[in-house]
């Protein structure tokens, strides 16, 4: 993992200004600049989820030489989604919803209707809480296998796949993952659908970052994204790109056996 050679490279300066100190007059501003550096990097690496520092992260497949991409939404199920499938439906499309705990317990029937149509369903948490980067190990365990008992109720398998709340990673949530065993999913291609709500911005930012083997991060939760959707959707088949599940664009297998 990245975060282990980072620490380890940092110990060592550290452990070299500790040696210098005792032959020569060593600025506490050197110690407080390598140990700004060191978080900085931290932040870079907890935030960027396709820097895999934490941990391995299935953000795009850069092998892939066909036009084929993958559409993934995050927050649902709720309301907005059955629009969203409608329109999935009408270009035949299959997609990955990433499903917070707490909404499946409100929208079961729409979860079932999501997999009846055939479209992949990932964890996204329970709560989805803005504290989540702040939760201890534990804390993250159980949420992720309260949400994965509630996927499993209706769909009968358990799901492998994880995407972490805002998509920052942690040490928690590594070590969580090392015991729950989830795969974790990122993007390459993120709308900001979730905080912009003008459609030909979202429309315009994705286009511009289409290429073959991409992962577009979308929400189930807005009309705008409905919209959006469907303009993407038809520019897609206009130059012959493919909406392709997960499984198949990253070779990966989306529920327990």
């Amino acid at each position: 993992m990245k975060h282990k050679i980072v620490n380890a490279f940092f110990v060592l300066v550290l452990m070299l200004l500790v040696m210098v100190s005792f032959f020569a007059v060593v600025e506490i501003k050197y110690f407080a600049l390598v140990a700004c550096l060191w978080l900085l990097i931290v932040f870079w690496g907890s935030t960027f989820i396709a820097s895999n520092y934490h941990v391995k992260t299935y953000c795009s497949n850069p092998f892939e030489t066909e036009k084929k991409i993958a559409l993934t939404f995050d927050d649902g199920p709720n309301e907005m989604t059955l629009l969203v499938l409608d329109v999935l439906r009408k270009y035949n499309a299959k997609a990955t919803f990433f499903c917070v705990g707490k909404n499946i317990e409100v929208h079961p029937n729409i979860l079932k209707k999501i997999i009846d149509e055939g479209h992949i369903v990932g964890n996204h948490s329970y709560s989805h809480s803005p504290f989540f980067d702040f939760y201890r190990k534990n804390q993250v365990i159980t949420e992720i296998r309260q949400t994965d008992a509630l996927i499993e109720s209706v769909l009968g398998k358990k799901p492998t796949l994880f995407r972490p709340p805002y998509g920052v990673t942690n040490p928690s949530i590594r070590r969580a993952l090392s015991v729950t065993k989830h795969k974790t999913v990122g993007w390459n291609i993120r709308s900001l659908d979730g905080v912009v709500k003008n459609e030909e911005f979202l429309l315009n930012r994705i286009i511009k970052r289409i290429k073959p083997g991409g992962i577009v991060l979308l929400h189930d939760t807005s009309i705008q994204t409905v919209n959006v959707l469907e303009q993407l959707l038809s520019f897609l088949k206009t130059n012959n790109y493919t909406v392709v599940p997960l499984e198949e664009l990253l070779n990966i297998k989306a529920y327990e056996d």
